[in-house]
């Protein structure tokens, strides 16, 4: 039973929105599916973090999500900042049911275990959140990434947290969920949402603080789930 993660699948089986014109990009539904069957086993579970469909409602992104479904494992699903489906967990889950897609769990505000492993995660938001507007919505994120986080924690696990935003590059940091991680006792954390040249300033690795970090967005991971190690 093994646990994998990926981000910014941007699937367009639903609405035509394909990403294939950008370079890096071409075939890579086909290459997402290729690579998943290859390393997912039907009882691993695979975190999709964020950026998942280019869907606008959860009824426009069936057929990525039936797409999803169809893949091994079961598949935890986070919102990112191109996921204009996204509606409330209970509405997802009804969807889920109504069309039989049994392996899609939404990861909002609470925790699944893996393993030794307590997977938990938020969103995030971008570093330059200056108005109040875009200030409030970064401490909303920051509470529910410690709402997840109190909720991986009950399990007794190790809490690992996923993110779709980096909350720090190798120039700059989002001080708001870089000090929940922190203050948390967090000790890997795993993001996405970078894209084309902005790989250049991802960090990958242990920071001063002893946090470890890993870019895992589609295109940088070659559209290939990262296994991410059960420490026990």
């Amino acid at each position: 039973m093994s646990l994998y993660a990926i981000a910014d699948t941007h699937l367009s089986l639903s609405t035509g929105k394909s990403m294939s014109v950008f370079p890096g990009w071409k075939d890579y539904e086909q290459s997402l599916e290729k690579n998943w069957r290859a390393l997912v086993k039907q009882d691993d579970t695979v975190v999709i973090a964020g950026d998942i469909s280019w869907s606008m409602s959860l009824e426009e992104g069936l057929e990525d999500f039936k797409f999803l479904d169809s893949l091994p494992g079961r598949k935890l699903l986070m919102k990112g900042n191109h996921d204009y489906w996204w509606s409330t967990k209970k509405k997802a889950d009804e969807f889920f049911e109504k069309h039989s897609l049994s392996t899609l769990n939404i990861l909002h505000n609470n925790a699944y275990v893996c393993g030794s492993i307590a997977v938990c995660g938020t969103r995030g938001w971008f570093f330059d959140a200056q108005d109040s507007e875009n200030a409030k919505v970064l401490l909303r994120e920051a509470g529910r990434l410690r709402a997840g986080i109190a909720a991986a924690k009950q399990t007794g696990l190790e809490p690992v947290v996923f993110l779709h935003y980096p909350p720090l590059t190798a120039e700059r940091k989002c001080d708001e969920i870089y000090e929940v991680l922190l203050e948390e006792g967090v000790k890997r954390c795993y993001y996405g949402h970078l894209h084309s040249y902005s790989q250049m300033y991802a960090f990958n690795g242990k920071d001063e603080n002893g946090i470890e970090f890993r870019l895992i967005s589609g295109d940088y991971m070659g559209f290939c789930p990262a296994l991410i190690p059960d420490r026990g």
